[in-house]
């Protein structure tokens, strides 16, 4: 009885299969990997590669706009340098103008000072000349005057009393 308890025992072991239960599971498996290789796989492949396409076709087009990415900034730096060399040249251009502009405006205040100098000394002089002329005709009139009451005699011929101021003012002159 134990032997035949070992043998019934075996067979009504669950976790050890029947023979019939491995060939229909290992025909079932093999049919399943079948339909797997030939439908599903495939379906895989496809998408597989469709995502790495994709996924390169990505990255082609990130490294294109990197690149385009970098000439445009070259093309930024290079018109950026350029603009400021120009801007440079403006203000250096701006500055020789200013310098030209404030030399002009010197020559032409120093133009107009001159002007109103040259004015302000003919204006004095004409006034000088005026004094000394209404002088000349107060000291003759004067001196005609002082000369008339000296001599004693009337001094009212014009010629000879313009002779006597003259001498008059001369022998001042002198004694200056």
């Amino acid at each position: 009885m134990s032997l035949r308890t070992s043998a019934a025992e075996a067979a009504a072991n669950p976790l050890i299969p029947h023979t019939a239960e491995l060939i229909v599971g290992f025909i079932a498996f093999t049919l399943l990997f079948l339909v797997l290789r030939s439908k599903v796989v495939p379906m895989f492949e496809k998408a597989f590669t469709a995502r790495t396409e994709a996924i390169q076709g990505g990255m082609e087009k990130a490294e294109k706009a990197q690149q385009a990415a970098q000439v445009a900034l070259e093309q930024y730096t290079a018109q950026l340098s350029e603009a400021r060399g120009e801007a440079q040249k403006i203000r250096e251009e701006a500055r020789v103008q200013g310098a030209a502009i404030i030399d002009d405006l010197r020559s032409k205040a120093q133009e107009e000072a001159a002007r109103i100098t040259a004015a302000a000394t003919a204006s004095i002089e004409a006034e000088r000349q005026q004094a000394v002329t209404s002088l000349r005709n107060e000291v003759g009139s004067l001196a005609t005057e002082l000369a008339s009451k000296i001599v004693g005699e009337a001094l009212d011929d014009q010629v000879r009393q313009s002779r006597i101021v003259d001498r008059f003012l001369d022998d001042l002159e002198k004694s200056k």
